[in-house]
């Protein structure tokens, strides 16, 4: 039908037509768009990953999830055992808190939390990881995981906003900040080398006012506090002294199957090795063993 015929139709045949052909098009542009995420076997992994490609969305099972034992994290022990407590008291159905894990690189951090999941998976926790980009959709992952029987950690690591992210506001909703409430059977466990997760400015602390003798901190101050308070549990993480990186070689190398004697020989070549790197942490230990552990068997 050419445009003058569709012009000669009656005013309510034309707008029949009119909205039939939006219909067409409207059930094309649907086909095109992506789905609601949709859950995955939830018995592949213990662990899974939020991805997102092209527009579309899912939970991936990681086929071979980082497992570390709780006994190899050394000189950790306080740390170790709030986090500890905290995931069995949520294992237990029990009132538990989200985590914010922060303090020096490479003390354990991230390490910790693998641990825990492999100390727990057989008793039904299970480990989401979401990167910071991907905060967003924090609400459409938790509604995949209300009403499942396993509980679920969500990972957040090495977290670190700038001014005005909208992952910064996504993850403040999903902790304390939304009118629906996050399923009992969701924490978030989130690790930064930042107490407040945002970078702090020397400028921001003369905005503080004085009331009837009492400080008030500046509006900037207020809301990057206000992320990091909405964590229950804070559990801070410091530099290892020179006796306590060597403990950590010597437990990474016994390990790796090495003697007394031949840990005893490493202590001079691993403190060479800190001082390298600038560091005397948990992981430049592990690393310098693994080195090593490797060079001496060839």
């Amino acid at each position: 039908m050419t445009d003058h015929q569709v012009d000669a139709l009656p005013a309510g045949v034309q707008l029949a037509r009119l909205l039939e052909r939006a219909e067409r098009v409207l059930t094309r542009l649907e086909a095109t768009l992506p789905g609601a995420p949709e859950a995955p076997d939830w018995t592949a992994s213990s662990a899974f990953r939020w991805r997102r490609k092209h527009g579309r969305a899912w939970l991936q099972p990681v086929a071979h999830p980082h497992l570390i034992r709780l006994a190899d994290l050394q000189d950790i022990d306080e740390q170790k055992q709030r986090i500890d407590d905290n995931t069995r008291q949520f294992l237990a159905g029990r009132r538990a808190n989200n985590v914010l894990l922060t303090g020096a690189r490479g003390t354990g951090k991230s390490s910790l939390v693998k641990a825990v999941l492999a100390e727990y998976a057989n008793h039904g926790l299970r480990l989401i990881e979401v990167d910071k980009g991907d905060l967003i959709d924090l609400p459409d992952i938790v509604e995949l995981l209300d009403g499942r029987p396993e509980r679920f950690i969500l990972f957040c690591d090495d977290l670190s906003f700038e001014e005005g992210e909208a992952a910064y506001k996504a993850l403040k909703s999903v902790l304390d900040g939304s009118v629906s409430a996050v399923p009992d059977n969701v924490l978030v466990y989130a690790t930064s080398n930042r107490r407040h997760l945002m970078p702090e400015y020397h400028d921001e602390n003369l905005q503080a006012r004085h009331v009837d003798g009492e400080i008030h901190p500046g509006e900037a101050t207020e809301e990057k506090v206000s992320l990091s308070e909405r964590f229950g549990l804070w559990v801070s993480f410091y530099p290892f002294s020179q006796d306590e990186y060597l403990a950590i070689v010597a437990h990474w190398l016994k390990s790796f199957g090495l003697r007394h004697k031949a840990v005893e020989r490493a202590r001079q070549e691993a403190l060479q090795w800190a001082m390298m790197r600038g560091s005397r942490s948990g992981r430049v230990a592990w690393q310098f063993a693994r080195d090593y552990a490797g060079r001496l068997v060839e």
